[in-house]
């Protein structure tokens, strides 16, 4: 057990050296591997239809190609036009919210004189400094080579890793499935299916929840004649992988401009009306149908993940954050039921395992 034990650590330490050292050109790979995980449930169901492996996923990769390419020629120029505008605008806005706010400031001053105020209008300056050296980081990343080679990888080198992948993914799992050891082979296939059920269940549910969040938000934002609304509300909803950041911050954020921009308190409570809507939507709707709620991974944990994998490989940690958190949550869970219903846990009840626990499938 000892032997194993330590070439099992070892072989975690080689594997996480090796991605550390390759996280520069492992981004298309990784993200083609993500596409093709998240496209092989459709291209199962179009090959039950009569078409060969090949065909169908040369029909899902292309109409996914395509999606992309669309929604990118359509929305990222809009998009981009729309974000820079703000950051122009930000500390202008940040201005007349506080010439807005200072009677009642003044008010709350003669209440209670000792209180204190903020000075938004130095709020106001470091915003609009922080803003400038954001758009110069972003732009020197833009502009570094590393980065043009990252963008160029994706680009072209993505998809035909997805198609690949996508194409051979049923042989590639029969071949992996082969190599395991038969006395231990139901126990892994199971815990292989433990991990793909919160895999599918977090990756696909959230994508859509995501997707459907950012049209709803940026969409409704719009309608209400909000100015960058449609910016505001992408972002939002594409940021709501992370729990609560997503709303909270496009909440935040859409009603300032709100406030600055109509003098009806109405039309605040309308902006705030279509955040509000949305999480409706979301945890009574999208949540219950699309993750379920064994999906096994708690929020905290999530953003733990997102933060850690983002500090370690940047982008590519971002990716690679949640599906090795499940593929933890699942062993741990796994590690833990067979120590509850060992001796090591009750040497004196090992003939009566607890009811409350099934029994750990034999290795």
């Amino acid at each position: 057990i000892e032997r194993r034990v330590l070439w099992s650590l070892a072989i975690l330490l080689a594997v996480g050296f090796i991605l550390y050292m390759l996280r520069g050109v492992l981004l298309p790979f990784v993200a083609g591997m993500a596409i093709a995980y998240c496209l092989d449930p459709l291209c199962d169901r179009i090959q039950r239809l009569g078409l060969s492996r090949t065909w169908a996923t040369a029909v899902v990769t292309t109409v996914f190609a395509l999606i992309v390419l669309i929604l990118l020629a359509v929305l990222v120029p809009l998009l981009y036009e729309q974000f820079v505008a703000l950051a122009e605008n930000l500390p202008e806005y940040i201005g007349v919210i506080a010439d807005k706010i200072d009677p009642l400031l003044a008010e709350i001053r003669q209440i209670a004189p000792g209180a204190t105020s903020p000075d938004l209008g130095s709020v106001a300056g470091t915003i609009s400094s922080a803003m400038s050296w954001i758009g110069g980081a972003i732009g020197g990343i833009l502009t570094g080579s590393l980065a043009f080679f990252n963008v160029v990888s994706l680009i072209f080198v993505t998809p035909i890793v997805a198609f690949y992948l996508l194409r051979d993914w049923d042989r590639i799992v029969a071949k992996i499935d082969s190599w395991l050891p038969p006395r231990h082979a139901p126990v892994v296939r199971q815990q292989m299916h433990e991990i793909d059920r919160t895999l599918a269940g977090f990756a696909r549910g959230q994508a859509t929840i995501c997707l459907f969040l950012a049209g709803f938000y940026g969409i409704g934002l719009t309608a209400i004649g909000l100015n960058f609304g449609l910016a505001i509300g992408v972002f939002a909803g594409l940021l709501s992988f992370i729990p609560y950041v997503g709303s909270i911050v496009g909440l935040i954020v859409s009603v300032g401009l709100a406030y600055v921009q109509f003098d009806n308190w109405a039309w605040v409570a309308v902006t705030a009306g279509i955040f509000i809507l949305g999480q409706a939507i979301e945890g009574n709707i999208l949540q219950p149908k699309l993750l379920g709620e064994n999906v096994g991974l708690h929020p905290v944990w999530v953003i733990f993940a997102l933060l850690a994998g983002g500090a370690l490989f940047g982008f590519l940690g971002l990716l690679l954050a949640v599906p090795v958190m499940a593929v933890i949550g699942v062993v741990s869970r796994f590690a833990l039921g067979r120590f509850l219903a060992s001796r090591l846990f009750d040497p004196d009840g090992a003939d009566n395992p607890p009811t409350s626990l099934p029994p750990p499938p034999a290795l």
